[in-house]
């Protein structure tokens, strides 16, 4: 594939809160023309992530002028609730990686916000200071992620792997 081409891209949404405010700033900081078509998700209880999105998208043709495919946002049930239970967030998150699997599939992306089919690279959320979220603690038990980000060193102190890396502030 040429560097030029567009590629098709996942954008992967958080939780309401500060997930998707970070996802928006990091997403600002891209050449969107180069990440075409863009798929938005987020869990179906999250319906401000994808509003969220679609204000990002619509200033990006206001100011920037970006055209090309139009977003598509969909939604797909999440793997855990603030305050579920551990024994029902076993099964909610295999439900969640089969949606996601029959996601990919139908999709293919070639770029998941920063992970491609051949690399991996996990940005921990700037809100876990003291240990890695559930997602994040997947990801570096089961070496899944070839590059793993976090944002402050006292993560980085923690966890012990040489591809482990401190960001001072991606964005500002």
């Amino acid at each position: 594939m040429e560097s030029s081409q567009p590629v098709f891209t996942l954008v992967v949404l958080g939780s309401e809160g500060g997930h998707t405010a970070e996802m928006m700033n990091l997403l600002s900081l891209l050449q969107m023309d180069r990440f075409a078509p863009r798929f938005y998700i987020a869990p179906a209880t999250d319906d401000m992530s994808l509003q969220k999105a679609c204000v990002f998208e619509d200033s990006l043709v206001h100011k920037n002028g970006v055209k090309g495919p139009l977003p598509q946002f969909m939604q797909i049930c999440r793997s855990r609730e603030v305050g579920q239970s551990c024994t029902t967030y076993v099964w909610t998150t295999l439900l969640a990686i089969v949606c996601a699997l029959w996601l990919m599939i139908r999709i293919r992306p070639q770029v998941v916000i920063g992970i491609r089919w051949s690399s991996v690279f996990y940005v921990e959320s700037i809100a876990r200071v003291r240990r890695l979220s559930f997602s994040g603690l997947l990801l570096y038990k089961l070496h899944i992620a070839d590059q793993f980000f976090v944002q402050w060193p006292q993560l980085q102190k923690k966890y012990f792997l040489s591809s482990l890396c401190w960001l001072s502030h991606v964005v500002d």
